[in-house]
């Protein structure tokens, strides 16, 4: 059991909170079932950027595929180190966590780890960039961001990164601050925000009108994968995000061309409070 405060931001996703809205035009008529009706994310990759992915945890099945560790040294070019991580590991849990979740949406998708902390568990802001770009260039299709940085010396980094996915149709999906504070990338307008609420249907997610969080996702209390084969139940904002991004890997795999523009328009117009809709 990871004991996590409730995020700052669910409240705006709580019951009484949520309006219903409608889609309006050609949007109007876009549905689940033609976002992603049959879709099992195939030949979609998903890189995740986190604490690692043990790749042996049964709930992943064979889905992660390869990995890479970006190793903070003082010393070299950029501050970082890309060594290959064969087979993935996870230094925490965190990162399987979220891996599990988007298997469990998207089953056939290829799965990456981007592990961006360091064995006592400390991160970089310069690490998170490497990794961010390590997947930009590697084309993942799908990249999860379960982290971020507050600081604002690396605000104009992670916007030319988030600007640079944006132009290569790699889809960037980032969950918001626990706290309410500022985080890149989550703030970008490029990027798909995500915070949580209370549900537990992995396919009940709502839009807010309200930015800059966009959309709302299952992160309260919910049991997921962790290290050692095992689970847990926790909580944040961290959690729901990979509900997302596994949706995202079911519309990208059924409809590859997808610009991240039309992509984010589609996961509007089937929202759980824009469309009463069943898949």
């Amino acid at each position: 059991m990871t004991d996590i405060p409730r995020p700052a931001w669910s409240s705006q996703f709580a019951a009484d909170a949520i309006r219903d809205l409608e889609a309006v035009g050609p949007i109007g008529d876009l549905n689940r079932e033609w976002a992603w009706g049959g879709s099992t994310g195939k030949d979609v990759r998903v890189a995740i950027i986190d604490t690692g992915i043990e790749a042996d945890h049964p709930d992943l099945d064979d889905s992660v595929r390869g990995g890479i560790i970006i190793e903070y040294d003082k010393g070299a070019v950029e501050e970082t180190q890309v060594v290959e991580s064969n087979p993935p590991s996870d230094l925490f849990g965190h990162g399987t966590a979220c891996a599990g979740i988007i298997h469990s949406l998207a089953p056939q998708a290829e799965i990456y780890s981007v592990r961006v902390f360091s064995p006592d568990l400390t991160g970089k802001a310069v690490q998170f960039a490497r990794g961010l770009r390590w997947a930009i260039e590697n084309d993942m299709h799908v990249i999860n961001l379960s982290l971020s940085t507050s600081k604002n010396a690396y605000y104009a980094v992670f916007h030319r990164l988030a600007d640079d996915a944006y132009f290569k149709k790699n889809i960037i999906v980032s969950a918001v601050n626990n706290l309410p504070a500022p985080s890149y990338p989550s703030l970008y307008s490029s990027v798909i925000s995500v915070a949580a609420h209370e549900g537990k249907d992995p396919f009940t997610y709502y839009y807010n009108p309200s930015p800059p969080v966009e959309f709302g996702a299952p992160g309260i209390d919910v049991e997921v994968a962790w290290i050692n084969k095992g689970h847990s139940v926790t909580t944040g904002n961290s959690f729901a995000a990979p509900h997302i991004a596994g949706i995202a890997a079911l519309i990208r795999s059924k409809h590859p061309n997808l610009t991240p523009f039309q992509l984010k328009t589609v996961l509007y117009a089937c929202a759980t409070n824009t469309k009463r809709q069943s898949l």
